[in-house]
């Protein structure tokens, strides 16, 4: 809003005509400078105040636009010199993607104006014996969890079930590492260490109802394409791998070194800005008799040929005989996730 003060002139009666006239001219041209002088500095001050309100940081309650991540919280700070040491935890069975997802991603991070890559990799095991992967991919680890170097970064794939040694291993290298993440059911392994007591987490979609079963005091997060907690870190199932090693590369590096980075992958998947983006798997498909399921991990089931089980008059297929063994183990606390099939005459377990 915009005042104008204009004082008040007494005319002289002894003026002649012309001179009021002049005058009359003047007044109004006084009005007119000061008019515009006013409106100039209106214009000045909505100048300022729109620089300042710019200026100022802006804070929102909105989370609609869930890309946007606050990188200023979750940052993690790279070494002055030298790389960042990233072990890759493998014992047989361990599935491949999962590290070598993971593995793509931190080979081809990429800093501009460094020679150097920043990411040192390698893969640790119990032992030095030849590791068999998913399919039979065989495997020489580098190092031992007796002489590995001390990890910044720890990835956990699906494997076989660790051991005690291994698991102490992994609850002492998580005590100095930036990120300990888990990929697929490597999930598994990481809650046997018990650091994720408390703390939400995912995992692949065909293993919710025996996560949640196995470890009851870890909040397991549905639907998610990866779930953070310090500096601990799990993964949906295998391609989700690669979305948290390139959510770590951002942390490390900011969003446009990570965003280089996917675009040389040729990788144009974007749910490592998204942690939400798994939404599709937030529901359990339900088992009928028209599409049966497997009753432990949601799988499609060939009737004919799947294992399978009875219980309380109903039956239940399996994918493998290691379904139908955790069933087995504690079949009430699989029904009421499932919409169960009569029994077939004759059927038995």
């Amino acid at each position: 809003m915009m005042i104008v003060v204009i004082a008040a002139m007494n005319l002289s009666s002894e003026h002649d005509t012309m001179n009021a006239q002049s005058s009359t001219r003047n007044r109004i041209e006084f009005v007119y400078q000061v008019a515009r002088f006013g409106f100039l500095l209106a214009l000045g001050l909505l100048a300022v105040r729109a620089f300042f309100a710019t200026a100022a940081p802006v804070t929102s309650n909105d989370h609609s636009n869930r890309n946007a991540v606050a990188t200023e919280t979750i940052s993690l700070k790279p070494p002055a010199q030298g790389q960042i040491p990233v072990a890759f935890l493998i014992s047989d069975g361990a599935v491949v993607i999962d590290f070598c997802g993971p593995w793509e991603v931190f080979q081809d991070v990429m800093i501009p104006g460094s020679k150097e890559m920043p990411f040192r990799l390698y893969t640790v095991a119990e032992t030095k014996k030849p590791i068999r992967t998913s399919r039979g991919m065989q495997i020489v680890p580098d190092y031992t969890i007796q002489n590995a170097p001390p990890p910044k970064v720890i990835v956990i794939p699906a494997q076989s079930a660790p051991s005690a040694a291994v698991l102490e291993w992994i609850r002492k290298s998580s005590k100095t590492t930036d990120v300990t993440m888990s990929v697929c059911t490597g999930a598994f392994v990481l809650a046997k260490s018990g650091l994720l007591n408390g703390k939400s987490v995912t995992t692949y979609h065909g293993a919710f109802e025996r996560f949640a079963m196995q470890f009851p005091d870890v909040q397991l997060k549905r639907g998610a394409r990866f779930v953070e907690n310090g500096n601990l870190a799990t993964a949906g199932g295998l391609s989700s791998g690669i979305d948290l090693a390139l959510r770590v590369a951002e942390r490390y590096y900011g969003r446009e070194v990570a965003k280089k980075t996917a675009y040389d992958m040729e990788y144009q998947g974007e749910g490592w800005m998204n942690p939400d983006s798994n939404q599709t798997y937030a529901t359990s498909p339900v088992s009928t008799s028209e599409h049966p399921l497997c009753v432990v991990c949601g799988m499609d089931v060939d009737p004919k040929v799947a294992p399978k089980s009875v219980f309380k008059g109903a039956t239940y297929y399996f994918c493998s005989e290691d379904d139908k063994k955790t069933f087995d183990a504690a079949p009430d606390k699989f029904v009421t996730a499932v919409a169960p099939q009569p029994a077939a005459a004759g059927s038995s377990n």
